[in-house]
């Protein structure tokens, strides 16, 4: 709410709310820069693939994803 971002470390596969997945086995970071829907979607800025920049997904596969690696910062 006060406009703050997280980077999360992930590892594994995801899929985003248009059903493409994005995969970093070897783990990877993102940043979340917003959410939406009462916050069960967020934003993602991801710098790995310039033509899929920014993307949305649950906040549970999300929390999945980031459980992998275990934080958030």
């Amino acid at each position: 709410d006060e406009g703050h971002a997280i980077v999360a470390n992930i590892a594994g596969t995801a899929t985003d709310t248009d059903g493409t997945t994005h995969s970093f086995e070897g783990g990877h970071y993102i940043s979340v820069v917003g959410y939406r829907d009462n916050g069960n979607t967020v934003t993602i800025a991801d710098s790995a693939d310039p033509n899929q920049a920014s993307y949305r997904m649950s906040v549970d596969n999300l929390a999945d994803w980031i459980a992998t690696r275990g934080y958030t910062a």
